[in-house]
């Protein structure tokens, strides 16, 4: 879905002081917004052909630690510069911040004027282009889960996270009092992300003290990847200025349930019509939707890596806690890593669980688009269902355990390279192996408790 904002409609809100900053923003490696503010004025007149911004934006870590490695840029290359594009379809109004509008941006060779393929919205342009060309429209939405701390993130800062105090006392699921007290952060995302153009369907109490989830209308992928990377954002500043804070950690507690960013998809005609649907399959599913979610499964395990992308992100892969420890399919079962929804329905889909709430949209989606199309353009047969509790079923394929896991298997991936390119595997791989050889490097404070005295 596109902003609600033109460069028209945006000249005359600068003219009657509206409007006078303008928010300038690509997508970094961990999907977050990394930009520019612009004077408002300036950006109508010459800023929203392009700025420029370093290309270490695409190799540093969640620190902006200048990360070696990567063939894209380095101190030996001296750290130029990239062009950020902006794309004048997603620019919208800002609701919660005063006079604020944002646009986001493509990624440019500084050079070639190409677009930078390691860049996160260029991976997934390329799977949305390749899902076209098949005569195909991919169609995702995401349900995304984070926790609310009565704490603001200066107090954090300062007195350290020992003292975190979830917004509820219990577990809030589908809690109506409970959320009435959490409205004035709720209420506020809910209106200023509608008025940005966003269409939120609701909010709604998760499974733990302080969780929330917050569903955004099913939409084309792009705009999917687009609207999550904003309401995260939005998350943040809202609570900011609240006094509030939130985390989109995949588990910020060992005895809490993670946070997740469930990937709801089905492919459509281009014609608009559901792909998925074939009324005389007993469940609903056609034999495209079949292949599809074959190809999912065959690289269920090369891809998780774009769906848990830190060592954080595998400690949420637990029994009985709601997130996946096994990579198969069932109908409606949501301890399996593929779940179907809708089925005999229209709206009949795919539900990826494996992801969690700290994944970058873009790779997440590119990712399974990549391995649903193999799985059309080789038809892959689909493996039978499996039904009952998948965590106690053994034998069957298991999420990787770790990061380490992870990563090895989309680097020995020849599928993977071939549909997201072999470049782009290697920059991802790369951004894996640092986080984990900084966590092989850091002492945590469980080491400390656990080994003080006793070690």
């Amino acid at each position: 879905m596109a902003g609600n904002l033109t460069l028209d409609t945006l000249s005359k809100a600068v003219e009657t002081g509206d409007i006078d900053t303008v928010i300038v923003a690509a997508v970094d490696m961990q999907g977050r917004l990394v930009g520019k503010r612009f004077h408002a004025a300036h950006f109508i007149s010459e800023g929203w052909h392009e700025t420029h911004c370093c290309n270490y934006l695409l190799t540093v870590d969640m620190e902006m630690f200048t990360v070696p490695g990567y063939k894209t840029a380095s101190w030996e290359k001296g750290y130029g510069d990239y062009i950020m594009k902006p794309d004048l379809d997603t620019m919208r109004r800002l609701p919660w911040l005063e006079g604020t509008a944002l646009v986001l941006c493509d990624l440019l060779d500084h050079h070639s004027h190409e677009e930078v393929p390691e860049s996160p919205r260029a991976i997934l342009k390329k799977q949305v282009a390749r899902a076209r060309a098949m005569g195909f429209e991919p169609m995702m939405a995401t349900e995304l889960e984070f926790y609310v701390f009565e704490n603001s993130y200066e107090t954090l800062r300062d007195q350290g996270t020992t003292n975190l105090a979830p917004i509820s006392a219990y577990n809030e699921d589908y809690h109506i009092f409970q959320t009435t007290k959490e409205e004035p952060l709720m209420r506020a995302l809910r209106n200023g992300l509608y008025g940005a153009g966003i269409p939120v369907e609701n909010t709604k109490g998760e499974a733990d003290a302080g969780q929330a989830e917050i569903n955004v209308r099913y939409l084309d992928a792009m705009s999917t990847a687009d609207n999550h990377v904003i309401v995260k954002t939005a998350t943040k500043e809202i609570a900011h200025a609240l006094g509030k804070s939130v985390t989109f950690m995949a588990k910020y507690d060992t005895a809490k349930g993670g946070s997740s960013s469930h990937v709801h998809q089905s492919l459509w005609t281009l014609d608009g019509k559901p792909a998925f649907r074939d009324d005389k399959d007993p469940r609903g599913m056609s034999a495209l939707m079949k292949h599809y979610l074959a190809g999912q499964l065959a690289y269920a395990r090369d891809t998780t890596l774009f769906l848990a992308p830190y060592v954080n992100s595998y400690k949420r892969f637990c029994v009985g806690l709601f997130a996946p420890t096994k990579a198969v399919w069932s109908c409606d079962n949501r301890t399996a890593g593929y779940r179907i929804c809708g089925e005999n329905t229209g709206a009949v889909r795919i539900e990826c669980r494996i992801g969690g709430a700290d994944l970058n949209p873009y790779l997440a989606m590119a990712a399974l688009l990549a391995a649903g199309l193999e799985g059309i353009e080789n038809k892959l047969p689909l493996e039978p269902e499996m039904t009952g509790d998948m965590y106690q079923l053994e034998g069957i394929r298991e999420i990787p355990k770790n990061l380490r896991e992870a990563a090895a298997l989309t680097a020995a991936s020849e599928a993977m390279r071939a549909a997201l390119g072999a470049d782009v595997i290697d920059h991802y791989v790369r951004a894996a192996r640092w986080e984990i050889e900084e966590s092989d490097r850091v002492v945590t404070d469980y080491e400390l408790n656990r080994g003080l005295e006793r070690a």
